[in-house]
């Protein structure tokens, strides 16, 4: 396996794990009441997961122009750590808009 490839699997992982860290912030925030920070957080989850999204476009890119990318368990963990971290985002998501009701019923 070469190294590309493997920065390739660290870089999905890591904007992923960015994204969902990011968005569990934004979930805290909104918990206590700060809806602006919440905003501002989820705005950066969107924004790492757009980075992860796009290096995942360019191996899709890459395959379909003819140029074959083994996957290996080290792929299938990244692309398990993105699909984890857009659902979380989404569910994050969520319950902020939930908090949001909260917050403006208790005004």
């Amino acid at each position: 396996m070469d190294e590309q490839y493997m920065q390739v699997v660290m870089n999905i992982i890591m904007y992923a794990g960015n994204a969902k860290g990011l968005a569990h912030e934004a979930l805290t925030a909104a918990k206590n009441g700060d809806l602006d920070k919440a905003k501002d957080l989820m705005e950066q989850s969107n924004q790492a997961l757009s980075q992860a999204h796009d290096v995942q476009t360019d191996l899709l890119t890459k395959e379909a122009q003819g140029e074959h990318t083994d996957v290996n368990l080290y792929m299938v963990h990244a692309q398990d750590h993105l699909m984890n971290a857009i659902t979380y985002r989404d569910l994050v998501g969520e319950f902020i808009e939930l908090y949001q009701h909260v917050h403006n019923t208790e005004a």
